[in-house]
């Protein structure tokens, strides 16, 4: 027997209004620990730093830390083309922050504990950069189509776990993934 208060929702109407947040905030929890594992497995390589470096850092820090804000949009206007599309962009600036601050540090082989090979710089790039086409993708979706928009911004962390392992498994490939989380 469900008893309603005029003028009060009910846990089940709290609870539905909030579930695409929920979804957002969840999505974006396995977004950050993405770029927190590959941030920390990059810092594991590095030997030293410099003021330059230091300031990449911080650019790329700066759209992961949007994260949460454009998390928030696309809770709340999960339906609303531009809140996907304004969370994919946040996602594609701290993916090419990501390549950039990579690419410098390994052009600066001093700053490194070992210097890479030029095949491992290049497999370890692509793999940065392998979730932009899919964030393209999302944004692509994300007026006809909103939920599967969500749903790919959802499979990017289960899809480079599964590029991760892919490449590990390979023996040509395996020893140049094998830094990666």
């Amino acid at each position: 027997m469900e008893a309603y208060v005029a003028g009060v929702k009910s846990l089940r109407d709290a609870l539905d209004e909030t579930g695409s947040t929920l979804v957002a905030w969840v999505i974006s929890f396995f977004l950050v620990g993405m770029y927190w594992v590959w941030h920390r497995d990059l810092f594991a390589r590095v030997r030293s730093v410099n003021r330059e470096f230091v300031w990449l850092n911080l650019i790329f820090l700066l759209p992961v830390s949007l994260i949460p804000f454009a998390s928030a949009v696309m809770g709340e206007y999960h339906d609303e083309p531009i809140a996907l599309h304004l969370y994919g962009l946040v996602l594609i600036v701290a993916s090419f922050a990501r390549i950039v601050m990579f690419h410098y540090v390994t052009k600066r082989p001093a700053l490194l504990w070992e210097p890479g090979t030029t095949r491992t710089r290049r497999i370890r790039l692509a793999i940065s950069a392998a979730p932009i086409p899919l964030y393209l993708a999302a944004m692509l979706v994300a007026g006809p189509a909103p939920t599967v928009s969500l749903a790919v911004y959802f499979a990017v962390p289960a899809a480079y776990f599964v590029l991760i392992t892919v490449l590990r498994d390979r023996p040509a490939t395996a020893s140049d993934a094998d830094d990666f989380s």
